[in-house]
């Protein structure tokens, strides 16, 4: 067991479901039967078969189950105030395009998952929106922890049709924020947080731009930005942390804690 990003045993790779539960991302390297994280190297038994699953393991489907609480976990989770998830759109959510505008980072001829049709300064513009891999899940799972709440850089007349779709009339996603309630300084659109509560203590925020959250890194959640990889799970890979956040008094008191893996993304 590695004390950094990733949490898994060699007994789970035998099963059919790989359950990986790390705080931000998996990172190994099979050395002949040594697995490596950070400055740690731990042994397991080496075979051809363990050998086919780390080479696959990264395009396998990750489940997270939802568990009964316990009366002890129950009690604990009423002591405390019902968190809210700040959650941001372009590359944490979604990716876009507009009007076949191809990026590099999206590959060609792959479809998007739903076309936006919006005016912008009185000319018509098609989005082409790709939704992060699990994203729909995702959002489902932390709707019943977390009061979830929109905030992105973007536009409201973008913004608000891509949560529409995000949402998909489960009413998961009423809260929204956008561009103009972000503070411009130097070229890029910071988030101010005490505009979505004045309590900060309960407010965690997932962002792909740090930049965004500047003025709150306690609160903040790094993400790798995200643009085509089928194979990403971010989203999934959150949900352990995500659980046990929301049995917190403060949030900063944990989230304080992982400044270090800002400067990653």
């Amino acid at each position: 067991r590695c004390s950094h990003d990733i949490c898994f045993t060699y007994e789970s790779l035998r099963l059919p479901w790989v359950y990986i539960t790390c705080l931000y991302s998996i990172k190994y390297s099979c050395l002949i039967g040594q697995q490596h994280c950070g400055n740690e190297h731990f042994s397991f038994p080496y075979s051809a078969e363990l050998q086919i699953l780390l080479q696959i393991i990264q395009y396998q489907t990750v489940r997270y189950d939802l568990l009964p609480l316990s009366p002890i976990s129950r009690n604990r989770l009423n002591a405390v105030k019902r968190k809210i998830l700040v959650l941001d759109l372009d590359e944490t959510l979604i990716h876009s395009h507009h009007d076949g505008v191809l990026r590099p980072t999206v590959r060609p001829g792959t479809p998007p998952d739903f076309i936006l049709k919006v005016v912008i300064d009185k000319h018509p513009v098609r989005f082409f929106v790709h939704k992060r891999p699990h994203v729909d899940f995702f959002l489902e799972v932390v709707s019943q922890w977390y009061e979830l709440v929109v905030f992105t850089a973007s536009m409201e007349i973008y913004g608000s049709s891509v949560a529409d779709r995000l949402d998909n009339n489960r009413g998961i996603l009423k809260r929204r924020y956008y561009r103009q309630h972000c503070t411009l300084d130097l070229g890029s659109y910071i988030k101010d947080l005490s505009v979505v509560h004045s309590d900060l203590s309960s407010i965690v925020i997932l962002d792909n731009s740090p930049g965004a959250y500047r003025n709150h890194p306690d609160n903040a959640i790094p993400i790798k930005s995200w643009f085509s990889d089928p194979s990403d799970t971010a989203l999934l890979n959150l949900l352990p942390m995500l659980d046990a956040l929301r049995f917190t008094a403060d949030v900063r008191s944990v989230l304080s804690r992982n400044l270090h893996q800002h400067r990653l993304w």
